[in-house]
């Protein structure tokens, strides 16, 4: 008889996320100094270089005053740079510097072999549907407070 799946799945997924997000932590300051939250910025820039600030707290799910705080840190390490809106000097766009392009390279190399290690022992149609559960969060939890 097999054993039954351990369904504390909150308590699973809140405890792999701190573990793994630890883990990323500290292998990223060892080698250069990010962290996960500015990588996630540069991630996101390299898709959509010259986002809106909003776009970029929202495509992270950062409330703006995080976000402000952390692109301040990430400008004056220059890895990003705020420009005005031609149209509207209060919206700010955010663009990648050549130091926060060499810096997401980086950071994506070092994130494949996290994924190697997420996935190692595992079956391609395991990590199928763990990625579709995942994905599924998005849809079944949205922004904003419960109703």
């Amino acid at each position: 008889m097999s054993t039954p799946p351990n369904r504390r799945l909150v308590f699973l997924l809140n405890a792999g996320h701190r573990r793994v997000q630890r883990w990323i932590e500290g292998r990223m300051a060892a080698e250069g100094g990010l962290t996960a939250a500015q990588s996630g910025v540069l991630f996101f820039l390299g898709e959509r270089d010259g986002a809106l600030i909003g776009e970029a707290a929202d495509a992270l799910d950062l409330a703006p005053s995080a976000m402000t705080g952390l692109i301040d840190r990430m400008a004056r390490a220059e890895l990003v740079e705020r420009r005005a809106d031609a149209k509207d000097g209060r919206a700010m766009h955010l663009h990648l510097t050549d130091k926060g392009r060499a810096a997401r390279d980086t950071a994506k190399a070092g994130l494949r072999g996290v994924n190697a290690q997420l996935t190692e022992g595992f079956t391609d149609e395991e990590i199928s549907v763990v990625s579709r559960w995942l994905a599924s969060l998005q849809t079944k939890f949205p922004k904003g407070d419960p109703q």
